[in-house]
């Protein structure tokens, strides 16, 4: 979610968009102006169906919006911190800074999602309802085989209520990482007590989700309708697509959790390295280079004056400086002085790791009664994890 543009902010949360999000807002837009509406309202111009087509698609990411909002807005009111929303191709996801810690939490914070797209399907169907009265609901196994002839805003709302009320239905199902899948897991946490137990039931169900949804896709290719889904080339990849991304972020949700729990009661102090360097800020960039980076093999190195840390000089500093200025530029002048984010050697490795996602670090600063100890780097808690695993260390919870 790097490649995003900040919108604006909504309760204390930035929102924004993927790059990939002007993909489906094209796709949507075309397939809606080409198919749906001059089916459902056969009367208007062409440039009235792009009109609508893109209307209907800016509607339909504000609803997907409105759904993470739910989420969101209960999980800051569960004392759970949120950074940013971020529309993509997939829909929205909502960066939440940790997760849940109760079962019960996740439960609410996972319903509330597809409750939400459930109460927007209703609020456009009874717009649809005053515009076109007495049309009954579609049946979802005929899905796609049947329209309404409406006006174009009557087929806007009926678009958006059919498409809420699938979000609600897509959601539900019990495979992570959809709301169905943490409502599953949330369940089975409440009865085993064990949350890495209920993450590898969600996340194993929610892979035979995605497993069965990149098969479907596939027979849709070669033109065999399944239940809901009609043959089509372009819907067959897209469903393989879906399930590619069900599959993968359910295994990396696992992963995520189980080394979470390898870390649990590890200590700062037992990853990092021992008796580190640090360097004054009259070191030249040339002594730092020969002295710290090549001879010690440190990417990075804390600038100490008088016991007081101001500030860390890495490699990616030096790049920015025409080498021959090393020999006589002194490292304040190439340092990063702030913001400096630290930890003590006595916190927990998970409390570390969470800093260095958060904010995008290759390493933090370790101080201890106040003056600088070192530094951990990402590739020392990696470290920490390949030994761990391959010599079978329990984790000190």
């Amino acid at each position: 979610m790097k490649s995003s543009i900040r919108l604006f902010r909504i309760a204390g949360i930035d929102i924004g968009v993927h790059y990939s999000w002007i993909l489906i807002l094209i796709f949507f837009t075309t397939t809606l102006a080409l198919g749906f509406f001059p089916s459902a309202s056969p009367k208007e111009t062409t440039g009235t169906y792009w009109a609508a087509g893109f209307l209907a698609g800016l509607l339909l990411f504000a609803c997907v919006l409105a759904h993470e909002l739910a989420h969101s807005l209960v999980a800051q009111a569960r004392g759970i911190p949120v950074r940013s929303i971020t529309l993509f191709i997939f829909g929205g996801v909502s960066n939440l800074e940790q997760e849940a810690e109760k079962p019960g939490v996740e439960f609410i914070m996972a319903i509330v999602g597809p409750a939400s797209s459930l109460v927007l399907s209703i609020i456009f169907w009874i717009l649809f309802q005053a515009i076109q009265p007495g049309t009954p609901f579609p049946d979802f196994f005929r899905f796609g085989g049947w329209l309404p002839q409406s006006s174009i805003i009557g087929a806007g709302f009926y678009y958006l209520a059919l498409i809420n009320v699938s979000l609600a239905i897509f959601n539900l199902l019990p495979g992570f990482p959809l709301d169905g899948g943490r409502v599953l897991r949330s369940i089975v946490w409440a009865i085993t007590g064990k949350l890495v137990t209920a993450t590898n039931v969600a996340a194993m169900v929610g892979r035979l989700f995605g497993w069965t949804f990149i098969a479907i896709g596939v027979l849709n290719i070669f033109g065999r309708t399944i239940w809901i889904f009609g043959p089509s080339l372009i819907g067959g990849i897209w469903i393989i697509f879906i399930g590619w991304f069900l599959s993968s972020a359910a295994e990396s949700s696992r992963a995520e959790v189980t080394m979470k729990e390898r870390l649990a009661g590890v200590k700062v102090k037992d990853a990092m390295v021992q008796y580190q360097d640090t360097i004054t800020p009259q070191t030249t960039v040339a002594e730092l280079v020969q002295g710290v980076f090549n001879q010690r093999f440190r990417r990075a190195v804390p600038v100490c004056q008088d016991d007081r840390t101001l500030g860390i000089v890495t490699i990616s500093d030096v790049k920015g400086l025409p080498q021959e200025k090393w020999a006589y530029t002194p490292v304040e002048q190439i340092m990063t002085r702030g913001p400096l984010y630290s930890v003590s050697p006595e916190d927990d490795l998970n409390t570390a790791l969470k800093l260095i996602a958060q904010h995008d670090l290759n390493q933090v600063l370790v101080m201890e009664s106040g003056k600088c100890s070192g530094l951990l780097t990402r590739a020392e808690i990696i470290h920490y994890l390949q030994l761990s695993q391959e010599l079978k260390v329990k984790s000190k919870s």
